[in-house]
């Protein structure tokens, strides 16, 4: 028989009912989640406070106690086995970082860390002031002394103890390290990783009302959060998760905006720049680093292009070049919402550039960066180059100023020393790259106070080499690219700044090239006093292609008999004082560190090992025919370990199974000599495996 009617339409109901039960307590569940979701950031910061709280008054001990030793951190959160942490101390801040690479951490940059803290108080000590408060530095002598002279007659006593009490009221006011100064900088580390930098800045840096640290790693602002308690910042540092973009996008209001803003990232900033310049306040200082230097340097024109906007040169000034490239990048971006930059220092250092820029608002001045951007036409053979601007501004009546496009080009199609054609390059930003003024305070604060920071001794090197160079005179050359050229000795550099000065020009170093000549005269006089000194150095002319450019420089005669005599002021003062203005080596295998990962390698022996194991691998190998076996042996087989070799004991590489420390880090490579006949395998490796 069929089922009721009756009970089948009871059950639907009773199923409808319950669905809807069910339905409502899901929706009140989400709505729950929702909210718990919406108080996440305030509830964490809430209970990581009370924990830390309940954990002083604990016996088990501080944080850097054997518990964190045995892999359990002090919230009670268990740790893998293998898991171990490093204390790192860097200038007033002491971190915890993790061995495996989970949060980018590299100690070579600790110049820049210096620089930056340095250039921030400079600029705390500028903005303040203007608001009648004055910052304390530690290490800084007390210039406002009150002088009392103990020999004064007792009726004046009183007036004096009076007057001392009018004085103390109209002391300004003060800021020290690490208090909150309520009318302080409001500054953001866009990318903080370990939270480092914005430790340093609430410990070193006085005038501070709130520094955010800011990171998407979830791993790195748990991290950071520990390395603010442990150095006792909590009041000034605020951890925060987020998208650096999207987190300066959501201060673009004039009142919620970042009085400085640091961005360190690793690789090419370009993705954040837009953002940053609608996020800085007015007069506020932009401080970005650049590691991408392959791009930048010229290796990569179109990439060049399509993050900075511009095509990057293959230059012996090409440090240089990079470092306009980025400050026409950032104008270039500020432009579009009518503000504009005005560089305060840029600095070409180790493997990065490093470039601190202020932001302001001002439609005038906006029209006025066309004139402020340059074309770059430079010769494929000897190197000379031309700058076009693009556009041109001219004084008109009344005061103002008229604008208008630029004529050109400075060159004709070929170039006039050596018959080559030239490339063209940029804009780039052909201004000043410093302000002097602001260099020489943050020199004379270095100076006054060396035992601030670690790297103060380059600082003053690198800071006086600027405060020397010539600031309207974009690019340089080099002392062995002149003499390349044209297959001669090279000439000192006292003897070639020499020649320039008997010869009526300007001439200077350059802090981002150690052979640097930086100099108002035209390429022609170089290439004249180049001449000049082939005929004391004479080159073998039989010797060269008449389609060389040494030979089209060498043929014809100089117009100008140099001089190469040694001047006095030949040599720059920070060379005679032999100020350390060029970085030595500061470890074995420094640069730029890997990408941070997820459970990322541990760091020591076994990134060493995979370090000596890669070493020379691209390099032509030797011709003999046993010694080349030999060394193809030393590389394990990627094939065999992926079990797909099918060369056995006639394989060229190692099919020797490697210990597990070589296992776990090095990149093996494939068998050349014997192909597969199948076809290769999906996924199946076809070069060598380096990262």
């Amino acid at each position: 028989p069929g089922p009721n009617p009756a009970s089948v339409h009871r059950d639907q109901f009773d199923f409808r009912c319950l669905e809807r039960r069910t339905g409502g307590q899901r929706r009140a569940r989400m709505s729950r989640a929702r909210t718990v979701l919406w108080l996440s950031p305030t509830l964490r910061s809430v209970l990581s406070l009370y924990r830390a709280r309940f954990m002083e008054g604990q016996p088990q001990g501080p944080p850097n106690s054997a518990a964190m030793e045995n892999g359990t951190e002090p919230d009670g959160e268990e740790r893998p086995p293998g898991f171990q942490e490093t204390t790192i101390t860097e200038g007033a801040a002491r971190i915890v970082f993790p061995n495996a690479n989970e949060v980018f951490y590299n100690p070579v940059q600790e110049f820049n860390r210096d620089l930056t803290c340095a250039v921030i108080t400079e600029f705390a000590r500028i903005q303040l002031a203007a608001k009648g408060i004055q910052i304390k530095v530690p290490g800084e002598k007390d210039v406002q002394k009150v002088v009392v002279d103990l020999s004064e007659p007792t009726e004046d006593k009183a007036e004096l103890k009076e007057g001392a009490n009018l004085a103390l009221e109209d002391q300004p006011r003060t800021a020290a390290v690490g208090e909150i100064c309520e009318e302080g900088l409001r500054v953001l580390e866009g990318l903080a990783a370990s939270g480092l930098r914005s430790i340093r800045f609430a410990r070193e840096v006085p005038g501070l009302r709130s520094v955010v640290a800011n990171d998407a790693s979830a791993r790195a602002v748990d991290l950071m959060r520990r390395n603010v308690q442990l150095n006792e910042v909590a009041h000034l540092v605020q951890p925060s998760q987020a998208d650096a973009r999207m987190l300066m996008y959501q201060h673009q209001k004039a009142s919620e905006r970042f009085d400085v803003i640091d961005l360190d990232p690793y690789g090419s900033p370009a993705s954040f720049l837009d953002a940053a310049v609608q996020a800085v306040s007015e007069g506020g200082l932009l401080c970005v680093t650049c590691t991408d230097m392959a791009v930048l340097a010229g290796n990569s024109g179109e990439t060049c292009y399509s993050k900075y906007g511009a095509m990057a040169l293959k230059s012996r000034a090409c440090h240089e070049m990079a470092l306009r490239t980025v400050l026409h990048s950032l104008d270039l971006r500020a432009n579009c919402y009518q503000r504009f930059v005005v560089p305060l220092l840029s600095i070409s250092a180790d493997f990065y550039v490093r470039v601190f820029v202020r932001v302001f608002t001002g439609q005038a001045k906006v029209k006025a960066s066309a004139s402020k951007q340059a074309l770059v036409f430079q010769c494929v053979g000897c190197g000379a180059f031309h700058l076009q601007r693009l556009g041109k501004a001219s004084a008109a009546s009344g005061g103002r100023l008229k604008f208008s496009a630029a004529c050109g080009p400075p060159v004709a199609p070929e170039c006039e020393h050596c018959g080559q054609r030239h490339q063209l390059g940029g804009p780039m930003w052909a201004e000043p790259l410093h302000d002097l003024e602001f260099v020489g305070r943050v020199l004379e604060a270095v100076s006054a106070n060396p035992g601030r920071f670690h790297t103060a001794e380059r600082i003053r090197g690198v800071l006086s080499v600027i405060t020397e160079e010539l600031p309207d005179v974009p690019l340089y050359y080099t002392l062995d690219q002149l003499s390349s050229t044209i297959h001669c000795n090279t000439p000192s550099l006292l003897q070639l700044r020499s020649a320039l000065l008997h010869a009526g020009f300007r001439v200077s170093l350059s802090h981002a090239c150690k052979n640097a000549v930086k100099t108002d005269a035209p390429s022609s006089t170089l290439w004249d006093i180049m001449r000049c000194w082939e005929k004391e150095c004479p080159v073998k002319r039989e010797r060269l292609s008449e389609s060389s450019p040494a030979f089209r420089i060498l043929s014809v005669e100089p117009r100008l008999q140099a001089n190469f005599t040694i001047r006095d002021d030949a040599n720059p003062s920070s060379r005679q004082r032999g100020l350390k203005r060029f970085q030595a080596n500061p470890e074995a295998n420094w640069g730029p560190r890997p990408r941070a990962r997820p459970g990322g390698k541990a760091a020591g022996e076994t990134v060493e090992e995979r370090r000596r194991l890669l070493q020379n691998k691209r390099k032509e190998p030797v011709e003999d025919p046993a010694e080349r076996a030999a060394w193809l042996k030393t590389f394990p087989c990627k094939r065999f370990k992926e079990g797909t070799c099918q060369q056995g004991g006639q394989c060229c590489y190692s099919h020797s199974p490697p210990s597990p420390k070589a296992t776990a880090e090095a990149t093996p490579t494939d068998c050349p000599e014997a192909p597969s006949q199948n076809p290769a395998e999906p996924g199946a490796a076809t070069g060598p495996g380096t990262e």
